[in-house]
This record gives structure tokens, sequence and C-alpha cells, in this order.
């Protein structure tokens, strides 16, 4: 029974330090000029998904929902066609790489930008989403939320 119990504990603390391992792996992919690695620890379509709805709220606040068929409503909806398509061309591996390096630029100062460096807490939401800020709290600290997809960890938000 003892031994079952060691071995309960040995998976949860594997399962804990599972996150800061691709936090290690991320801080590696964002120094290497490829994104061959970095693309293992992104989430792209998730990303995307995530900026999508914040404009989308945006767009609200600023053109409520009328009449399709009024001046208000055919700029909103272009306004969100116009997004998407923007949205997939500027968010790309690139783009997280030098948001994730600018960001940790800024916070350490350090060149090549080293993320472990910059990592003010890091600590899981739940139980399959694990959160890093960059910077301290209130000073316009970067946000990477990673989210566990099937056997990994994956950036899938950055606020």
């Amino acid at each position: 029974m003892r031994f079952i119990g060691y071995l309960l504990l040995l998976a949860l603390i594997t399962y804990g330090l599972w996150p800061y391992y691709s936090l290690y792996r991320l801080d590696g992919a964002i120094v290497r000029p490829d994104t061959a690695e970095l693309a293992t620890l992104v989430d792209l379509p998730a990303i995307r998904a995530n900026y999508k709805r914040r404009l989308a709220a945006g767009v609200s606040g600023m053109l409520p929902a009328e009449d399709p068929q009024s001046v208000t409503g055919w700029i909103r909806q272009n306004v969100e066609r116009l997004g998407d398509s923007a949205l997939e061309q500027t968010i790309t591996l690139d783009w997280v790489r030098e948001t994730v390096r600018d960001a940790v630029t800024q916070v350490t100062g350090q060149s090549p930008p080293y993320l472990i460096g910059a990592v003010d807490f890091a600590f899981f939401e739940s139980h399959d989403r694990f959160l890093i800020r960059l910077g301290r709290l209130g000073e316009n600290a970067t946000h990477l939320r990673l989210s566990r997809i099937g056997a990994q960890w994956k950036i899938t938000d950055i606020i």
C-alpha cells in the first residue's frame, strides 16, 4: 500500500514539474533562428482564436449590433472579416517568437533574451492551464498561457 502511495506522489510531482520543463524548452526555442522547435510549443490557431475573441469584443463595444443592412452593421461585418484575415497573416511563429523576445528584453534588458530570467510568476490556473507572467504585476507585464494539449504543454495565448 505504501508503494502505491509513493507512485501516486511521484506521478503528482512529475505532473507539477511538467509545464516548467516546457518553459525551459521554450527558453531555448525563442533564441534559435529556426522555428521548428517553437512550432511544437505553440498552438497558433488557439492564439488567433483568443485574439479574435478580444477583437470581436472591442468591435461590439464600439459598433453595437444593429440591422445588418445599416451602415453600422455593414462596417461591423467588414471589420470582423478583415480582422480574421489580418490575424491569419499577422500571428505567425515569427510573431510569437518576436513578441516573447521583446517582452523578455523589456523586463530583463538582456540580449540575447533569456526567458527564465524574466519570469516573475509561473503556476497552474487549473489542472490543464499554466500561466507565466513576464515582469512584475501592474508594470505592463506580458502573460503567456500554456494549455495541456494531448501530451504537451503549448502556448495558447499571449496577453
